[in-house]
């Protein structure tokens, strides 16, 4: 491909390089991040292929300015384009011609009017050519010491006779600054710009030359090393024929080892590494590695167990003394130990996986387990992880290599029989180091796990008596694999009357002493814990509430310490002047209105109410949705605007509106993710509501999945959401049909006592229950007839 004829001017998409210099005559990749750099690569493509490439002075710097490019700068042609990750742009430019910016112009993308600086080919003196040929033996001296650069490009240096050129391709191997390739791009001068050069280039000849001379001092000094290993190797030979000098760490380690019960191959794997050691010069780095390893090895509790207690009536009471409620999970955990009891231990019992909102007590199970067994308990926190040795631990070959987490737990607990519980391992992530997911597969496979190999420790270690518990806040995120060999267990969280309890009988009695202040002298009221509950937490679990608490002893104890005599009585008044305003206040809708429907949603944290949200306006028949929704969210509202559609002459809708009219779906607080299908009964019935212009009533809530032909199809979560609605002071709640058993066994009395329930299987009985019907009184505030007393 030829090189393009330049005008003497021309206006030119900019990228400003930073940290780098692309020089003329030379072709460069370059990998393209900013937005504004993408773009004016894009035009750049897309039109003559030519781009202004000046040096930004700051490389850390995103957004640039008049002040912050030089104002000369390489003209390049695009050779090539293509996207890598990230979106980013990987490109390769030949250099043109040198280009000085006579003004740039900011906008979305740079761009830049640039004069084209003609570079005439000077006649050249005895000294000239002199010095052009000092420039070449340099560079064969530089590469001899070691330099790297491609035989073609030295090939073309070496045989270039236009000079302008020869300059520019010796510039661009050069081992520069940013500002000293800027300087040289900016000499115009080529006399100067060749002094320049051979000034570079004598002093990276010479620092080669130098690191040539340490390489080769650091060569004899091994070989002097190796000799003397050689001579004490003799040394110590000539010593164990005398019987003297026996190296005391070495027979400390054959002591540590003869008090082991081991394998008989693992014991000669350790003998031998410990006589490797013993030849091994004492200051050598290998021997500090061999040491570590042999401390952690011989640390590990091949053999200590505790002995398991298998009394349930003990067990029963833990349980109830460390938590309230959760008598399901708690019946559970006792057939579990009863099972562990009658088989001795020795039938491999399943994994189990706590999960369930933050807060609700899973890790706290897993320690009353092993209090209850009189076993020792280590948390293993698994959130972030994303490199499988932080699992099976690095190979010994590594600076810095350490065993995995399961193995630093073992060590840590000195028995080869604790409970480990594996905390948040949900929020494991997969990365180009691993997926510690599939490590963990070994971990909990009492197949294989009898015969753990950590590749650090790199020897079987037996984890088939480790009792295994995992937590985690959501299923979705764990891969099916792991899963499947773990038995769920769900945590839900906790309505009002149980965090009272919860606060009552375990969070007030444990602060209060650890604010230094005594039983006697404090005393919550009901009416002020429900306070804290309903305005200064908002939660499924109790931490927040813990906290709240905390800091009303926390401002008590400096009354106590400023005269204020106790007791003191905690009452609501209290709570608000010492916690100040309010955080949360019940979200209902204050009445009726058309379009908006109050929806039941369910996170990690727990359920929530959530507003949907839809209006019309003149248009061709558009639907919108915003509110970050997700892919299924997104395609239940296009479901439950089908069937609204299909239905229309049976709702009195003119079916032309639906071609005349742009809908617009919104669900609230937009900056949070919302996904699944549940909210598929209150998008229907928000565009019910829409099209027959009717208000939907604001004292009810609803969840479920709708079909085509109108069916409701049962959600999860059911627990969570029904609390949310409670919570928001909505007594009454529709839900689909199939879920009704799951409310009648899951669901406190109390909490269903104060609550009243639809159960539908199709969306027409929602309409019924949730539209305001002609001449019926609209609900303002509160459900009269379901609030509790």
């Amino acid at each position: 491909m030829g090189k393009p004829q330049l005008p003497e001017e021309l206006v030119l998409n900019t990228v400003p390089l930073r940290d780098l210099v692309v020089f003329p005559h030379v072709s460069t990749p370059l990998l393209i991040g900013r937005p504004f750099s993408i773009e004016a690569v894009r035009r750049a493509w897309e039109g003559n292929k030519l781009l202004f490439l000046p040096v930004q002075y700051d490389k850390d710097k995103e957004e640039v300015g008049e002040g912050d490019i030089s104002k000369v700068g390489t003209v390049a042609r695009l050779l090539r384009i293509a996207t890598v990750e990230d979106n980013r742009l990987k490109i390769v430019v030949e250099g043109l011609a040198r280009g000085e910016a006579e003004k740039y112009f900011f906008d979305d993308v740079i761009t830049a009017k640039v004069k084209i600086l003609k570079e005439e080919i000077p006649e050249l003196s005895p000294e000239d050519r002199a010095l052009i040929q000092e420039i070449k033996d340099l560079l064969e001296k530089a590469v001899a010491y070691g330099k790297r650069i491609i035989p073609d490009m030295l090939y073309t240096i070496k045989g270039e006779d236009n000079p302008v050129k020869f300059a520019d391709l010796v510039a661009s191997v050069l081992d520069l600054k940013t500002e000293e390739a800027l300087k040289l791009l900016e000499t115009k001068d080529l006399k100067e710009r060749l002094k320049l050069i051979h000034q570079y280039l004598y002093r990276e000849v010479n620092l080669l030359e130098l690191q040539q001379k340490i390489r080769e001092q650091a060569r004899r000094t091994m070989e002097k090393e190796q000799k003397e290993y050689f001579l004490r190797h003799q040394l110590k030979a000539i010593q164990e024929e005398l019987g003297v000098g026996k190296n005391p760490e070495v027979e400390e380690y054959r002591k540590k080892l003869a008090k082991l019960k081991l394998p008989k191959e693992i014991r000669e794997q350790i003998e031998k590494e410990i006589e490797r050691l013993e030849r091994l010069h004492p200051d050598s780095a290998e021997a500090g590695v061999l040491r570590t390893w042999l401390d952690w090895v011989l640390d590990l509790p091949w053999n200590k167990r505790t002995r398991d207690r298998y009394d349930l009536k003990r067990a029963r009471e833990i349980l109830d003394r460390d938590h309230y409620d959760l008598e399901k999970i708690k019946e559970r955990i006792i057939e579990y130990l009863a099972v562990r009891k009658l088989t001795r231990g020795k039938t491999k019992g399943p994994i189990l996986l706590f999960a369930g909102p933050p807060g609700v007590g899973k890790t706290s199970l897993g320690k009353s387990i092993a209090k209850a067994l009189g076993r020792k308990f280590a948390r293993i926190s698994l959130g972030g992880v994303r490199d499988e040795a932080e699992i099976r631990g690095h190979r010994r070959t590594y600076v810095g290599a350490m065993p995995g987490k399961i193995m630093q737990a073992i060590k840590r607990v000195g028995v080869k029989n604790p409970v480990l519980m594996l905390d948040e391992i949900d929020k494991m992530a997969v990365s180009f180091q691993g997926d510690p997911a599939a490590a963990l597969l070994e971990v909990l496979d009492p197949e294989q796990n009898k015969n753990f190999v950590d590749h650090y420790i790199n020897l079987p270690f037996d984890l088939s008596e480790v009792i295994f518990i995992c937590t985690a806040n959501r299923l979705d995120t764990i891969p099916l694999p792991l899963l499947d060999r773990m038995e769920v267990l769900r945590l839900s969280g906790y309505s009002e009357e149980e965090k009272l309890e919860i606060a009552k009988r375990h969070l007030i009695p444990k602060l209060i002493p650890e604010h230094g202040l005594k039983p006697e002298e404090v005393r919550f009221t009901d009416e002020a814990i429900l306070e804290i509950i309903r305005r200064y937490t908002h939660e499924a679990g109790v931490r927040n509430l813990q906290r709240q608490i905390g800091a009303v002893l926390r401002k008590l104890a400096v009354k106590k310490l400023e005269g204020e005599k106790p007791p003191f009585v905690v009452t609501p008044e209290l709570v608000r002047k010492l916690l100040g305003t309010p955080r949360y206040i019940p979200s209902k809708k204050e009445k009726p209105l058309v379009g908006v429907v109050t929806g039941l949603a369910w996170t990690e944290l727990g359920g929530e109410i959530m507003f949907i949200e839809a209006i019309k306006m003149k248009g061709k028949g558009r639907l919108t949705l915003t509110g970050k929704l997700g892919e299924v969210m997104k395609e239940s509202a296009q479901t439950a605007l089908s069937y609204i559609r299909a239905n229309a002459e049976k709702y009195g809708i003119d079916s032309e509106m639906f071609d005349k009219y742009d809908v617009h779906i919104h669900v609230p607080e937009a900056a949070i993710p919302k996904d699944g299908p549940s909210a598929g009964v209150a998008l229907a019935t928000a565009l019910r509501s829409l099209f027959t212009d009717t208000p939907v009533r604001n004292d009810i809530a609803m969840t479920g999945e709708i079909t085509l032909i109108g069916e409701v199809l049962p959600v999860g979560g059911i627990k969570e959401k029904i609390l949310a609605a409670k919570r928001a002071g909505i007594y009454e709640v529709i839900l689909p049909k199939e879920n009704e058993k799951e409310v009648m066994e899951d669901l406190p009395e109390f909490v269903r006592e104060k609550m009243k329930f639809h159960f539908v299987d199709n969306v027409e009985q929602v309409f019924d229950l949730a539209l305001v019907k002609e001449g019926e009184n609209q609900p303002q505030g509160e459900n009269k007839e379901n609030k509790p007393s």
